[in-house]
C-alpha cells in the first residue's frame, strides 16, 4: 500500500526553482498558471481523482478539496479557456513522465530514488 500522504512535489530537472508558495503551486496544478517564471510552458501530471495520494495532495499541499480541482479543470475545459492536466496511472508513471517532460510538475508520496527529477518545497 502506498503512503497516504503526499509530501513531495516534483519537477523536471530543467525547472529553475527550488520552492513554491502554496498559492503558486495551486495556480500551477489548477492550470491557471501555464508558464514558469522563465516563460517555459508547464506540463502538469496528476494521479486519478480517487487515488488516496491525489486526495491527500490536494488537501495537505494545495489546501483544496479534490472535487474543487476537478471542478476547476472541468470549468476550464467546458468554457474553452484551458485544459485538464495529464493523468498518470501510478507514482512510477508519474516519476517517469515528469522526468521525461521538460517543464513538468507532479507529486509523489515519498522522496524519489531517482535523480531524474527534482523535489521542490511548497511553503
Amino acid at each position: 500500500m502506498q503512503p497516504n500522504h503526499a509530501q513531495d512535489v516534483i519537477v523536471n530537472r530543467d525547472v529553475n526553482i527550488d520552492s513554491l508558495d502554496r498559492n503558486t503551486a495551486r495556480l500551477l496544478i489548477t492550470m491557471r498558471m501555464t508558464e514558469w517564471p522563465d516563460k517555459r510552458p508547464v506540463t502538469v501530471f496528476v494521479l486519478p481523482d480517487k487515488n488516496p495520494l491525489h486526495q491527500s495532495f490536494a488537501k495537505r499541499i494545495l489546501d483544496v478539496y479534490p472535487y474543487q480541482l476537478r471542478s476547476t479543470w472541468d470549468r476550464q475545459i467546458f468554457s474553452g479557456t484551458g485544459q485538464a492536466p495529464q493523468q498518470v496511472a501510478d507514482e512510477q508513471e508519474m516519476l517517469q513522465r515528469v522526468s521525461q517532460t521538460g517543464g513538468a510538475i507532479g507529486y509523489i508520496g515519498a522522496p524519489p530514488d531517482s535523480a531524474a527529477v527534482k523535489v521542490i518545497k511548497v511553503e
